[in-house]
């Protein structure tokens, strides 16, 4: 039974009339007649009763009716529902954003979605920058913006903007009065960074150590909006990614360019390859690239 059926037995059974109800199909009688028997011998039984002058359902086919009209409903329903998404009048996409850029950058993205596509729903997790690509990698968001990954295997990636790290001090600490600080005066002092296992802070100790510098760390923690506050709280001094600029200059910490070596890493947008994205994610994918590719380098 096809939906091409269903339209020709309820146009046959409300009108009982196959004149009648091959006109209002736009079909010959013949194929009307055809579409009615093959859909009796579909189901196996007698859905009319004929008579030179008379039409009238069987007992099966009047059962049928109050079922096709469901049936009918439904799938114009599922049609109209599915034309509404290819044409983004609705619905929803989760995508998975690391806490800073989420609570800094993001937004600006989603307004500009929004401002476009009004009715689509979007949900945002924000996690840790390895769990991002994990949580894109097994399918459980559609986006993810990130570091990018050394391992994208068969992701695909693509760049917003370069993030140059920097230094963040106390208020009044002595190394603010330089713009730029190298690596062995900062680490003079107390030093917060991230906890292990993290793409962060591997990238700040590889960087070091090939400059032949010693990270000794004094604190660490679970999440850089973290690190900040112990930074704004006289704890020590850090290295953060840029983006964590508006965070710390709210927090009346110092941010101050870190050389000697410098820490430089691409942030985008991590997703399967774009033919496997639905079209609510793949219109966010590009917001997301107009939003911010065009950005220059965060300083």
């Amino acid at each position: 039974m096809n939906i091409k059926q269903v339209r020709a037995f309820l146009a046959v059974a409300q009108s009982l009339s196959f004149a009648s109800a091959a006109t209002q199909l736009h079909l010959s009688q013949p194929a009307l007649s055809l579409s009615i028997k093959s859909l009796e011998i579909s189901l196996g039984g007698k859905l009319f009763t004929r008579t030179t002058r008379h039409i009238s359902l069987t007992p099966e086919g009047d059962a049928l009716v109050p079922i096709a009209r469901r049936l009918l409903a439904q799938w114009e329903n599922a049609e109209d529902e599915m034309k509404q998404r290819f044409a983004l009048q609705m619905g929803k996409i989760t995508l998975a954003s690391m806490p800073s850029f989420a609570a800094s950058l993001l937004p600006k993205a989603i307004r500009n979605y929004h401002a476009s596509y009004p009715n689509i729903q979007v949900a945002i997790d924000d996690v840790l920058s390895d769990v991002v690509v994990e949580m894109v990698r097994n399918n459980q968001v559609e986006l993810g913006i990130s570091f990018e990954p050394t391992n994208l295997l068969e992701l695909s990636f693509y760049p917003l903007y370069e993030d140059n790290f920097i230094a963040i001090l106390p208020a009044k600490h002595p190394l603010s009065v330089h713009e730029r600080i190298t690596w062995r005066d900062l680490l003079a002092y107390d030093f917060i960074t991230l906890q292990r296992p993290s793409s962060v802070r591997d990238l700040i100790e590889n960087t070091v150590n090939e400059a032949g510098i010693e990270l000794n760390v004094a604190f660490d923690a679970h999440q850089l909006t973290t690190v900040v506050r112990m930074v704004s709280e006289n704890m020590g001094v850090a290295v953060v990614p840029a983006v964590c600029r508006q965070q710390a200059t709210e927090q009346n910490a110092i941010c101050r360019a870190v050389i000697e070596p410098d820490i430089r890493r691409r942030v985008g947008v991590i997703c399967q390859p774009r033919s496997h994205l639905s079209i609510a994610a793949a219109a966010m994918l590009d917001v997301l690239v107009e939003t911010y590719a065009i950005s220059p380098i965060l300083q």
